[in-house]
């Protein structure tokens, strides 16, 4: 500044004092007085001149209190003090000020382009604000921001920068607290100010960066496959936006390398880590030594390293590996807040290599590396989860080689650690605890029982995060390796001799879809007469809660899935907060929570409940009694391999029985069968007659799991001659057979038949569902015709086919009768059994709609359908399929297939059931129709028309539930 400029400045503000003097308080230019003076002065401060900038903003501060909301010249004296804070912060980066200038950022009134605020120069006062305010992860701070992005409405220029900004603060708040709901906000914000910069944007690509990192964060806490897909395309295109030489290139290569290392941990692709090494050394090329990103480059390319050694086993790369995690070390301050993510790194890499060479000090100093970071990170810092298991890696190692069993247990205790970290995301324990269960099982550790319980408590809290049955079971699905826990779980618990807590798991790891579904319709008679009030609440939220995963099914558009997932939490949190003050309540404190085996119990209350377990370990059974202990028979004469290749053969053998004669005898059949008989039923049968002393004739339920669910128990036959000449009995001449898919859902079934009202009869057929379907069913209208025939006149009765037999009409039936007898086509989808469905005209009538409805009053219903009893081949324990499906619905009492029917065979079982179903009713003897006779019905029939069905048309029916 020349002498001469300072001498005028000087001149301007003795002036403007003077006419201060001579317009005190009260004198109508007394504001404007003040404004001139403390305008004079901040000039003389921004020039580094005056430096007495406590009075400056106290007269700017007198002039704002003078010109109160309403005033014309508010907002004016509103931007006066905020320019000088501005100017305060710019020079002395005291943080106090920014804060005061977004306070009263926040008071400025919305202005259009052309008003006077916008041509002195408002946005750009603001503009200073949201980029130089600092990042707050408090709630205030987060208020602060979202009133910030007020002042910046659709249209505003400086719009998609207040977007981010609050985005970044709401990453640092989920970071502090682990709250999901703050990263699907930060996507969706992000994704705005990605669209407001479309493409030709100079911002576009810096917008891109961050939305992509949201994607990648998100995906790191749920685990959803589409967020890591959408980021890598996001940062492909972001890069192309950055060529060589751009300034900020090393930042996308930074970022895609990350993407590209996490893609490659969940599908093993070979190509996305040698290209995420690629891009790391060209990185590192544009970070030369001095270059204070270097670090974080080394970082990420000894990662890439690792990742790529632990595949392909290059001792060079791991070399390189720990070279540079160690120059990473090296340039980061001790007081960095990442410096626990390269010493943990470098524990890693170390541990991999003590593998390899046994030298002791490596793993010693991995061990140290790991304590170090955890020391560095407060108690819920997300972090601690890799921090712990880093520390599990180094004990495992470390015991892997040296057999000491303290090293074993510390393992164990940072497996524990690791997996029950709350603010880690659901996946990563999930997968721990998995890997707890693999380390438990195959050292022998007693803390195996412990991990399966663990793994399954987190897969149902992570499974109820999902709003709509088809995304729970894409989630359970993306752990397909550890299908097997629920039988492994029971098998464990059986070496243990604890054949209760056996039960208990097999029920928790089982039917979780259903158990998860089924919440939201849990009878709560009992909880009404306790508390009417919170029954109330209760039912209130299942319904929204329901109503709000009913409606996510059919959104399309990613923001708006952003936005009903995060409504979805909301309701479930409070609906969760609801439930644990039932679980408060004298005799509710079990409430939704996975039964115990007195609850379970219940199930065998008119009949025993056989479990069938089959496991890597071993195949057995477990007999749950009406009364008394549980009866635990090993089956010694059948292997999980000999179970698979069991199902394969009888897959063969129903496929060649298909197309052979009426009269040609089922030789490959009879031989299948007598294994199941010999190998699984018979030491089941020795048990239940000669333990159990249970009379002939008396019913069982069967429960398969894995490798059984695919194979006809109730079908074993031992095919053989007594020496008195009469034939040996088959399990279904001892006893009358049906099937549940968990004990839960007998137990449900059973709950729900007090609820009982006058029946009616609608029987449902498609026979010509249209082009494209399936063959015509000829025997259809014939089957309907004969079914209303045979029904009891006392019952209500409706048909619905031709083409009243649409996905519509068919709901009404099912909704609007308690008997149900359904002929059509069924088809199920092994891949996605939600879509299973029965063929109607039009839509097809899938598992989901059925699934969808609650029917309480339901009672029977008989599927002569093709497939309506078989499950998922993803997840077999889940028993997802359209029997189960009417069951949960409210149906109690099913007659479902294991396979395809010839429509005009299968009418002679529909005739022989219905005769037995409804033989002892006559009009007026007030014997009502009973749905519990249907096992026994389908018994009688099946053993009836032995003369005019063949084999596998008579086994292909099954009877489940009540």
């Amino acid at each position: 500044m020349t002498g001469g400029t300072v001498s005028h400045l000087n001149d301007a503000v003795q002036h403007f004092q003077l006419v201060l003097d001579q317009c005190p308080v009260g004198h109508p230019d007394h504001t404007a007085a003040l404004t001139n003076l403390a305008s004079a002065s901040l000039a003389g401060y921004i020039r580094n001149h005056l430096q007495d900038i406590d009075t400056t903003t106290s007269l700017f501060r007198e002039a704002l209190a003078l010109r109160p909301q309403g005033h014309p010249d508010h907002a004016s004296s509103l931007y006066n003090l905020i320019t000088a804070f501005n100017w305060r912060y710019s020079k002395e980066s005291t943080a106090i000020y920014i804060h005061e200038s977004a306070q009263l950022c926040c008071k400025l009134p919305l202005c259009p382009e052309g008003t006077y605020l916008r041509s002195i120069g408002v946005d750009s006062a603001v503009a200073y604000v949201i980029n130089n305010l600092p990042i707050d992860a408090s709630d205030e701070g987060i208020h602060l921001r979202r009133n910030i992005l007020e002042l910046c409405p659709m249209g505003h220029q400086h719009r998609p920068n207040a977007l981010d900004k609050l985005a970044w603060a709401l990453f640092a708040r989920f970071t502090e607290r682990g709250n999901i709901d703050d990263i699907d906000e930060s996507v969706h914000l992000r994704r705005e100010a990605v669209y407001l910069c479309p493409e030709g944007h100079s911002d576009r690509a810096g917008y891109l960066h961050h939305l992509a990192l949201s994607l990648v964060n998100r995906f790191n806490h749920e685990g959803k496959p589409n967020d890591l897909d959408e980021a890598i395309s996001l940062h492909d295109e972001e890069l192309r936006l950055r060529p060589v030489g751009h300034e900020f290139r090393g930042f996308t290569l930074h970022s895609l390398g990350l993407a590209l290392i996490t893609c490659f941990n969940v599908r093993s692709d070979i190509d996305d880590i040698t290209r995420a090494v690629s891009l790391y050394r060209e990185a590192l090329t544009l970070r030369p030594p001095g270059h204070p990103y270097r670090d974080a480059t080394l970082n990420n390319l000894a990662l890439a390293l690792k990742t790529r050694y632990d595949e392909s086993q290059v001792s060079d790369d791991l070399n390189e590996a720990i070279d540079r995690y160690r120059e990473c070390l090296r340039l980061a301050r001790h007081d960095n807040p990442e410096r626990h993510r390269g010493l943990c790194s470098l524990s890693s890499v170390l541990c991999s290599r003590f593998m390899h060479t046994r030298k002791n000090e490596d793993v010693e100093e991995a061990i140290q590396l790991c304590r170090e970071a955890l020391v560095a990170l407060h108690s819920l810092h997300p972090d601690r989860h890799s921090c712990y298991f880093s520390l599990r890696v180094a004990y495992m190692c470390r015991y892997s080689v040296q057999y000491e069993p303290a090293d074993l247990a510390l393992a164990v205790e940072n497996f524990r650690l690791a997996s029950q970290h709350p603010t880690h995301g659901f996946p990563g324990r999930i997968v721990e605890a998995y890997n707890w269960v693999v380390a438990a099982e195959q050292h022998g550790h007693g803390s195996a029982l412990e991990a399966y319980s663990t793994f399954f408590e987190l897969l149902d809290a992570h499974l109820a995060t999902r709003s709509s049955a088809t995304s729970r079971r894409e989630a359970a699905a993306a752990f397909h390796y550890a299908r097997t826990l629920p039988v492994d779980s029971s098998s464990c618990a059986i070496r243990c001799n604890n054949l209760r807590h056996a039960v208990e798991l097999v029920e928790q790891g089982r039917g979780q879809q259903w158990s998860l579904a089924s919440r939201l319709k849990t009878p709560v008679a009992d909880l009404e007469s306790a508390n009417p009030t919170l029954a109330h609440n209760y039912l209130e939220l299942s319904k929204r809660v329901s109503n709000a995963a009913q409606g996510s099914a059919s959104i399309t558009d990613r923001a708006a899935a952003d936005r009903a997932a995060t409504e979805y939490r909301g309701l479930t949190r409070q609906w969760g907060i609801v439930t644990a003050e039932i679980r408060n309540l004298r005799s509710f404190s079990r409430f939704l929570l996975p039964p115990l085996y007195k609850d379970l119990q219940e199930a065998a209350r008119q009949g025993p409940v056989i479990i069938l377990i089959a496991s890597e370990c071993s195949c057995s059974a477990i007999i749950v009694p009406t009364l008394g202990d549980l009866h635990h028979v090993p089956l010694l004469s059948v292997s999980l391999t000999e179970l698979s290749n069991l199902k394969d053969r009888f897959a063969r053998a129903i496929r060649h029985a298909s197309i052979m004669g009426p009269k040609v005898p089922r030789n490959d059949l009879i031989v299948l069968l007598r294994t199941v008989w010999d190998a699984i039923m018979l030491p089941i049968v020795n048990v239940l007659e000669n333990v159990l002393e249970l009379k002939h004739r008396s019913r069982i339920w069967l429960c398969p799991t894995a490798a059984f669910t695919s194979i006809p128990l109730h079908a074993a036959h031992p095919f053989q001659t007594k020496s008195d000449g009469s034939k040996e009995p088959c399990l279904e001449d001892l006893y009358i057979c049906s099937y549940t898919p968990t004990l839960s859902a007998l137990v449900r079934s059973r709950q729900m038949m007090k609820r009982r009202v006058a029946p009616s009869f609608a029987t449902i057929g498609q026979g010509q569902p249209g082009a494209g379907k399936g063959k015509a069913l000829l025997g259809v209208d014939s089957e309907l015709e004969l079914v209303h025939k045979l029904v009891p006149a006392t019952a209500n009765r409706t048909t619905v086919s031709g083409d009243a037999a649409t996905r519509a009409g068919a709901l009404q039936a099912l909704e609007e009768n308690t008997w149900v007898h359904l002929a059509c086509h069924g088809k199920q989808d092994p891949r996605q059994p939600y879509n299973s469905h029965f063929v109607m005209r039009g839509e097809h009538l899938t598992l989901l709609d059925i699934m969808e409805r609650d029917i309480p009053h339901a009672e029977f219903a008989f599927l002569s359908a093709s497939h309506t009893a078989v499950g998922d081949e993803t997840t077999p324990d889940e028993v997802i399929h359209l029997a189960a499906g009417l069951q949960f619905s409210g149906f109690k009492s099913v007659i479902g297939t294991l396979w395809e029917v010839n429509d005009a065979i299968a009418e002679h079982v529909v005739e022989a059931f219905y005769k037995y179903m409804f033989m002892d009713l006559k009009d007026g003897t007030g014997v009502v129709m009973d749905c519990t006779r249907a096992a026994w019905a389908l018994n009688r029939a099946t053993h009836a028309v032995k003369t005019k069905v063949p084999l596998e048309q008579r086994m292909v029916f099954i009877h489940i539930g009540v």
